[in-house]
């Protein structure tokens, strides 16, 4: 992603004091933004267990790192579905030709064949989904899945499992202030349920703390030169920097409430009737 000019990036026109802050982290520079980093992320796509018959789904691919990964390993196919036209474009350019494409549309209705993916996987959108999206979108994910078909996600979860619902407001209200898009995580019980509501089996989980903006989790995903080429960049810019340390004072100030967490999760074999799914 290297080549991709900033602006053909998501959000290039908007005013850093008030963009989404993912999208200004990816002006910054920032690749990898996801809770969990890049090693949650490998070893997701680990569990999902990807192999050369298989054909992939990644939903709201944003910048394309994980895509990137995904066609290492030489799967079948890869299908993005990214509502973002800027975004879109980015993932076309990383993508193989003939086998792979990037679909313009939204997760809650890809479009794609019922039966169509052996693997669906998404990474740090649903967090910001409202709850009836967040269910509408897990079963797309269901319905585009074959049976047997491995679904991951990567997102930021509430901790713990028994944090009451005040304390759970205030963390979010928190979070959506400060990275001005509506964030919405669910503690890890929650997530769980959401899956197997929508009659996914969960076979996996796994839970690190969210340390997106801290300088070792910055270096560990971005290297010593991408980190400082966002470093650079930050203190270049006064108003990205006043919201980049105000993102970081809130991450921190709510540590103690903050996970990134990953699930794997399978579609059934048979339904709970004893049909083929």
């Amino acid at each position: 992603m290297s080549h991709a000019t900033t602006n053909a990036l998501p959000g290039a026109g908007l005013d850093a004091a008030t963009m989404p802050g993912h999208w200004l982290l990816a002006r910054l520079g920032k690749r990898v933004l996801r809770p969990g980093g890049r090693a949650m992320t490998a070893d997701l796509l680990e569990r999902l267990a990807i192999i050369a018959a298989d054909d992939v789904v990644e939903l709201a691919p944003g910048m394309g790192a994980t895509a990137q990964l995904v066609i290492q390993k030489q799967p079948a196919s890869y299908t993005g579905v990214e509502r973002d036209p800027a975004a879109a474009s980015v993932v076309r350019a990383l993508l193989r030709a003939e086998v792979d494409r990037c679909e313009e549309a939204s997760a809650i209705d890809t479009g794609l064949l019922d039966g169509s993916a052996d693997v669906v996987m998404g990474e740090a959108f649903l967090t910001m989904q409202t709850p009836e999206n967040k269910a509408r979108i897990v079963r797309e994910a269901f319905r585009v899945l074959r049976p047997g078909g491995r679904y991951g996600l990567h997102e930021l979860a509430l901790y713990p499992d028994d944090l009451d619902g005040v304390a759970q407001e205030e963390v979010r209200s928190a979070l959506s202030g400060s990275i001005h898009v509506g964030a919405r995580p669910l503690t890890v019980g929650d997530w769980r349920a959401l899956l197997e509501e929508a009659g996914f089996e969960v076979r996996h989980e796994g839970m690190v703390g969210m340390l997106l903006l801290e300088p070792k989790r910055l270096i560990a995903d971005e290297g010593w030169g991408g980190a400082l080429r966002i470093v650079l960049n930050v203190l270049g810019d006064r108003p990205a920097r006043r919201r980049v340390r105000a993102m970081r004072s809130t991450f921190r100030r709510n540590r103690e409430h903050l996970r990134a967490v990953a699930l794997v999760a399978t579609k059934p074999e048979t339904t709970a009737r004893g049909r083929t799914a």
